[in-house]
């Protein structure tokens, strides 16, 4: 999902603490899939509760989010909104690959389940019942929700923009497209992937900051061109052009339309997807309110409806007590500093007022 320009960047390290305090914008569906596709029993298998609902989305909900919360990140998760009509066609794509991989791993998983479970990841699938159980164990978890009119990625990108957040966090590239300062990867996925050879490799949080197009030497408009040339979700690039070979072009050029016309081809509504990135769907109706986590809520919600275990669920719980309680602390060590400041200036207008009498 997302358009590859991840070779143009050089990530850096990030630890978790080091984002203690930061408010971190989820990209929410993007994030699910991943728990989705991850969480899953060795045949691969989603976890499901005595009733066959899916809850392998809530388990990554509760117990990972809750570490995070835990280490004093401040998350808020933002949720696709309607799709534009230009992704019409991609989403059709997804669905028929989600069936098909899910038709290969019904046929694999008894004959050979290492290769069937990779099909199975592919088979997951966000739907609204999941977004809304999502939604609904967030709340309770005192987890603030922000419903995007459209793509998630370009209102949590708006949402760090306007000073409201620190980062975006998301496993795709597009919110760097959409103007995000900072995009944090690796912040909700397991510590370890498997790769395709079978070896586990450890995979850590890293930044990857917009401002290097300065040393790219591109801006970033150029830079939608250059995903434009590459095909983006919301349209088919030209085939055989990678990242490393549209930013040459874009360089020599200076504009989409002018690689175009070098190389004798032709972007259909390039126009309308320049804009859908630069000129994103977003508002700014939203409440970033973080509260204590409701735990007879929890409770009811997992263990009672979706058979979770309660003891885990009560450690995943304090984890989330423990981080709002941090929350607290620094909002209050914030506002003593505050009034500190405003103390200290009023004496020093009293002193000048002073030396008048």
């Amino acid at each position: 999902m997302g358009v590859d320009i991840g070779s143009l960047f050089v990530p850096k390290e990030l630890s978790l603490g080091s984002l203690a305090g930061r408010v971190v914008a989820v990209d929410a569906y993007n994030t699910l899939y991943q728990f989705l596709s991850i969480i899953r029993q060795p045949d691969g298998t989603p976890l499901m509760d005595s009733k066959g609902r899916i809850t392998s989305h809530l388990s990554g909900l509760i117990y990972r989010t809750s570490n995070l919360v835990e280490s004093g990140i401040k998350l808020v998760f933002v949720f696709d909104g309607e799709p534009h009509r230009l992704k019409a066609e991609t989403l059709q794509k997804r669905a028929a690959h989600r069936e098909e991989a899910r038709r290969l791993w019904e046929e694999l998983k008894e004959v050979a389940p290492e290769e069937a479970f990779k099909y199975a990841q592919a088979s997951a699938k966000v739907d609204e019942a999941i977004i809304r159980d999502a939604k609904t164990l967030l709340g309770y978890m005192g987890i603030p929700c922000v419903q995007a009119p459209s793509e998630g990625e370009a209102q949590a990108a708006h949402i760090v923009r306007r000073g409201d957040a620190d980062y975006v966090a998301s496993q795709d590239y597009d919110s760097l497209l959409f103007g995000a300062p900072l995009l944090v990867r690796n912040l909700s996925i397991s510590r370890k992937r498997k790769l395709p050879s079978g070896r586990r490799v450890e995979i850590s949080p890293e930044l990857i900051e917009l401002s290097q197009l300065e040393k790219l030497g591109i801006t970033r408009v150029q830079l939608v061109d250059i995903a434009i040339l590459i095909g983006t979700d919301f349209n088919d690039g030209i085939k055989g052009i990678g990242a490393k070979k549209a930013l040459k072009l874009i360089k020599e050029h200076g504009s989409l339309e002018a690689a175009l016309s070098a190389i004798g081809k032709e972007i259909e509504d390039y126009e309308e997807v320049r804009r859908i990135f630069l000129e994103p769907d977003v508002t700014d109706d939203y409440k970033l309110a973080w509260a204590v986590p409701d735990e007879d809520a929890i409770k009811r919600f997992l263990c009672d409806e979706h058979d979770f275990s309660e003891e885990r669920v009560e450690k995943a719980i304090e984890k989330l007590k423990g981080g709002a309680a941090e929350r607290s602390g620094a909002e209050r060590r914030k506002r003593a500093k505050a009034r500190g400041k405003m103390t200290a200036e009023v004496e020093r207008g009293q002193t000048r007022i002073d030396q008048w009498f």
